[in-house]
């Protein structure tokens, strides 16, 4: 067999190689959100995605959101927009791809959302004066970006996103129904308001 038949035998072998290994870490994903029970931390469930180099420079990234970052599976924490995170109602446990250009831009990307239930609670603020929405005796943290969006204040009532059947720390708010007697307007916002913050926010400057 000559060289160039055995180059593109071995080129053919990786091909083949990377699409088994792809299939693979797709099972992986696929069982660790039907598990049920505990949420894996999202360190652990990183460790099975992957990090690739893109064309022109830079690199792609696959990580688990946790609430406020995206853990890569090398272990480092990569920051994802409040905004981004807030209009998008990711929830922990969600699979994001991450695009570093050359350039050090962030752009993100959710591929694996992982299953989700609605609930509705009670948001509350903390002595040191983090926000809380407590539903079915637990509660949960949110993000200060979605509480701005839809103007929630302490004693109002929030519908929160969840994984569905585990555990989580974190929550994403769905919509914020005003307490009696506040004459405020109604915390329900159109799609189409902030938009151009969720625009910025897809491209977050690297250091």
């Amino acid at each position: 067999m000559d060289k160039l038949s055995n180059l593109a035998l071995l080129a053919q072998m990786l091909e083949g190689a990377e699409k088994n290994i792809q299939s693979a870490r797709q099972l992986l994903r696929e069982i660790i959100g039907e598990s049920g029970g505990a949420m894996p931390k999202a360190v652990d469930k990183a460790k099975i995605l992957s990090i690739g180099a893109i064309s022109g420079g830079g690199k792609v990234i696959e990580g688990v959101f946790d609430g406020q970052n995206m853990m890569g599976p090398d272990g480092k924490k990569y920051p994802v927009p409040a905004n981004y995170a807030s209009k998008s109602k990711l929830v922990e446990g969600d699979v994001l791809k991450l695009t570093i250009s050359d350039d050090g831009s962030f752009i993100y990307k959710q591929i694996g959302p992982v299953e989700r239930k609605k609930m509705i609670g009670i948001l509350t603020q903390g002595e040191r004066g983090d926000y809380r929405v407590i539903t079915e005796g637990k509660t949960h943290k949110v993000l200060l970006a979605s509480l701005t969006y839809y103007k929630a204040e302490p004693g109002d009532e929030v519908t929160i996103v969840v994984p569905k059947d585990q555990e989580s720390e974190w929550a994403a708010v769905e919509n914020v129904i005003k307490k009696a007697g506040d004459n405020s307007e109604n915390a329900e916002a159109g799609e189409d308001k902030n938009s151009s913050d969720l625009d910025q926010d897809l491209e977050l400057s690297g250091e």
